[in-house]
């Protein structure tokens, strides 16, 4: 009984030893698989085009003065119908209203964004016999967006400088008057989502034509949003209440000595302000750029 117990724990014992070196080569092997899978399925994506805003200084045209935009990303081609992108896009917005001239409020901002999103494919897309080479696609996500709207004015004949806009509280924020107006963030949520059409271009490229709106919810993209506060109110808040109460009402530059009363409709808070982006992308298959790096050890 004693031999035939000690027999039983040599097996169990070389049977765990087994285990323990058998179980990590295994996994290796899994990894290995399901990071070729990935990086088959996946692209680079390079990508180039502009962006636009819609707010209180632009509701005419959602294709208004747009400015140059870039970025680049990773799709992960989940399926033929589902694709699945984490994405960095920089560009700018700005606008100088053309339709109320006496208002005379103008703005820019740089924006910087990080998405993500998912697309579906309106064909079966894909580099498979019974797959298209193309197909129309829709797209939508959540994304985080930085922006700081800055407005131009003179410093003298011939000369202007730049201000940032949140800091100087042009509609009343955080003075003792208006305690209901808060300082807004510079960095918030959007919902990104649109249309676009993508192609393949043989087995480790595409290429790709896309326009989306980005949602926000904020109403100081162009920190314009509410009424008007009197000079009076910013002079008495800071430091640069002077320049504050200059690019919160400029309409004493197109009519000499003209000056909105406090309470007047400076913007429309009903609405939130938006942005849109379009661009065209190239994608380059991971497998192709980063195959060659995969480990030759292990082969059992």
């Amino acid at each position: 009984m004693k031999g035939e117990k000690g027999k039983m724990i040599r097996m169990v014992m070389l049977a765990c030893v087994s285990m323990a070196f058998l179980f990590p080569c295994s996994m290796f092997h899994t990894l290995r698989a399901q990071r070729q899978d990935f990086l088959s399925r996946s692209e680079l994506l390079l990508r180039g085009g502009g962006m636009n805003y819609i707010g209180d200084l632009n509701d005419q045209s959602v294709f208004s003065l747009p400015r140059l935009a870039f970025g680049g990303g990773i799709r992960y081609n989940y399926n033929n119908r589902w694709s699945f992108r984490g994405e960095l896009a920089f560009g700018s917005v700005e606008c100088k209203e053309d339709y109320n001239k006496l208002r005379n409020l103008s703005f820019k901002s740089d924006i910087f964004e990080v998405s993500a999103l998912a697309e579906f494919n309106f064909s079966p897309y894909g580099p498979g016999a019974t797959e298209r080479l193309w197909t129309p696609y829709l797209f939508g996500g959540l994304a985080v967006f930085h922006y700081n709207p800055m407005a131009e004015y003179s410093i003298g004949p011939g000369e202007t400088s730049w201000a940032e806009l949140q800091p100087l509280g042009t509609e009343g924020q955080g003075t003792v008057e208006y305690p209901d107006r808060q300082p807004y963030t510079l960095t918030q949520l959007c919902l990104p989502f649109g249309v676009g059409v993508k192609a393949r271009l043989g087995k480790n490229f595409s290429v790709a034509v896309e326009y989306g709106f980005r949602l926000t919810w904020t109403d100081y993209l162009d920190d314009v949003s509410t009424t008007y506060v009197g000079k009076e109110v910013l002079e008495a808040h800071s430091a640069d209440g002077a320049l504050a109460a200059t690019l919160a009402d400029r309409s004493s530059e197109v009519v000499e000595g003209y000056e909105n009363a406090p309470g007047i409709k400076r913007g429309d808070d009903s609405l939130d302000d938006w942005y849109a982006y379009f661009h065209i992308s190239v994608g380059v298959n991971l497998d192709m750029l980063f195959g060659w790096m995969r480990s030759k050890r292990c082969k059992y």
